[in-house]
């Protein structure tokens, strides 16, 4: 065999093993499940907190489930912990002439919310399961109320605020979630909360992360 026809075997025999080493490669990363991937992946940036102005007039401040059942120093200490944030925005947003409503667990009465948040006489209050809006007139409540915005606060950040939030955004709402009042038994859930509702097709484009500090009236 010639210089040139041993060349050519050479680059054919090189171009055969890449092949086989990315059809390799391909097979073994179709076969694996993201369960079985589960150490591989690696969480991605942060999302941005950004500063957001409303306007009272359109806007409702909602405190989902901040009731004993689900809200506790046994089940969710950071639940108890968003407390005092949560308080200050509500008394800021009721200066301001917000609507403000509540919701609360199945099983659960008005009786059961924290102290320093209980609602006012004229402050709605739904009962549902994940979904505020399941099974309740809280999208009438709104709509009476000309309600374009929504601050949804809550526990837990995986139950009450995804699910509400998504259904508001998917209503057409502006959502803004303040990230300091969400709450769940650890940081992984709120980690995936804050992720999912920045990604999530047609969600993520009405809803904007911030902080109760970065929220002006």
């Amino acid at each position: 065999m010639n210089k040139t026809g041993r060349s050519i075997l050479q680059a054919s025999v090189a171009l055969l093993m890449a092949m086989m080493i990315l059809f390799g490669f391909l097979l073994l990363s179709s076969a694996q499940t993201v369960v079985e991937a589960w150490d591989a992946v690696k969480a991605p940036p942060p999302p941005e907190l950004k500063p957001v102005a409303i306007d009272p007039s359109t806007t409702a401040l909602l405190l989902l489930d901040f009731n004993k059942q689900t809200c506790n120093a046994e089940r969710r200490p950071r639940c108890v912990e968003s407390i005092p944030r949560v308080q200050k925005l509500l008394t800021a947003a009721r200066a301001r002439g917000l609507s403000v409503v509540y919701s609360l667990s199945p099983g659960a009465t008005p009786a059961d919310i924290a102290k320093e948040l209980f609602p006012v006489q004229g402050e709605p209050v739904v009962t549902s399961g994940p979904d505020k809006f399941l099974g309740t007139n809280l999208e009438k409540i709104l709509k009476e109320k000309k309600i374009e915005s929504i601050i949804v606060t809550g526990t837990a950040a995986h139950g009450a605020v995804l699910y509400t939030a998504s259904g508001a955004a998917l209503r057409g709402m502006r959502v803004i979630v303040p990230v300091d009042g969400m709450s769940s038994e650890g940081l992984y859930p709120e980690q995936y909360v804050a992720w999912h509702l920045v990604n999530a097709p047609r969600v993520a484009t009405q809803v904007t992360l911030s902080k109760i500090e970065l929220i002006n009236f």
